[in-house]
């Protein structure tokens, strides 16, 4: 019997500095209610969906940087979201940045969870692959301090079983690493999904602006083609505080064919039925990992 879904990609538009969590979190509810109304039964919502993308921002004042994490989730402010999915019977993927406390230690994290159709969290990954730089960099027209304000994720690319399916998370520059789909194909992801916050504008290299698009797209057919599984990807979009950041929210077929492409630069919702028994095809008949895999010989790719 094949197993049929419908899943959304909710691309957010531009969200200020001074947005309340409140505000955001009702535009999310917003968008979960049309992909219910599509009957989708799982959305992809952006990285860090909660608030504005702050690693572009030199802050050295710890309370006001601690303001832009989650300490536990749901909490007071996201709870809504937790329980109109559960309403709605619809999963979510959900990006934010994570504070804990670990025998005394703060940590801080750049998240992303897996909520199924009763609201409950099934899953979480931590963004392995963090771009950008750690120390202020004046040449910058914004700065990208990922590497200051985040670790990197210490849970690898851990694939959960959701209502059915085995899916498995990235978070924007994660897309762009062929290791982080194929940990995952191999341990038999189905979808794969995650969010972005991705300029337009990249200061080191401005000559590869006009590519940000088709590097974005070619990264995830190629991720979701060589490793036989659906992708799911959302992206923040729009003029953010004056930083151009890249739509194109997309669902890519195991084909690497794209189901869905975003075309607007704000809240947009983009829908696409699914069967996830497609992803034998790919695994069977091209990618078969077990019959033509040859392991002995990729040992340079983990030990440099």
């Amino acid at each position: 019997m094949a197993r049929k879904m419908t899943i959304a990609v909710a691309q957010q538009g531009p969200i200020a500095r001074a947005d309340s969590r409140t505000a955001v979190v009702k535009r999310l509810v917003a968008m979960l209610e049309e992909a219910a109304g599509r009957g989708a039964t799982f959305v992809c919502f952006p990285e860090l969906a909660l608030t504005t993308f702050f690693p572009r921002w030199y802050i050295t004042d710890e309370a006001e940087l601690d303001a832009f994490y989650e300490t536990e989730m749901p909490g007071p402010e996201t709870r809504p979201l937790f329980e109109k999915a559960s309403e709605l019977g619809i999963g979510f993927n959900l990006g934010y940045a994570e504070l804990v406390f670990e025998s005394g230690v703060k940590r801080r994290f750049n998240t992303s969870i897996l909520v199924d159709t009763t609201g409950t969290i099934i899953g979480k990954y931590r963004k392995v692959h963090l771009p950008g730089h750690k120390d202020y960099e004046d040449y910058r027209p914004f700065q990208h301090l990922e590497k200051r304000y985040f670790e990197p994720g210490d849970l690898g690319f851990p694939v959960y079983r959701v209502d059915g399916a085995a899916m498995g998370m990235f978070i924007c520059n994660d897309r762009r690493w062929p290791e982080t789909w194929r940990v995952m194909g191999l341990k038999g992801a189905e979808l794969i999904s995650g969010g972005y916050n991705t300029p337009t504008h990249n200061p080191p290299v401005p000559q590869h602006d006009h590519l940000t698009s088709f590097h974005h797209l070619l990264s995830m057919q190629a991720g979701a083609y060589q490793n036989g599984a659906y992708a799911a990807a959302a992206g923040k979009v729009g003029v953010e505080e004056g930083c151009m950041l890249l739509g194109h929210s997309c669902i890519v077929a195991p084909t690497g064919e794209i189901a869905a492409l975003s075309t607007t630069l704000e809240d947009e919702v983009i829908s696409a039925p699914i069967d996830l028994d497609r992803c034998r095809e790919l695994r069977e008949h091209m990618f078969n990992f077990k019959l033509h895999r040859q392991p002995q010989h990729y040992g340079l790719i983990a030990e440099l």
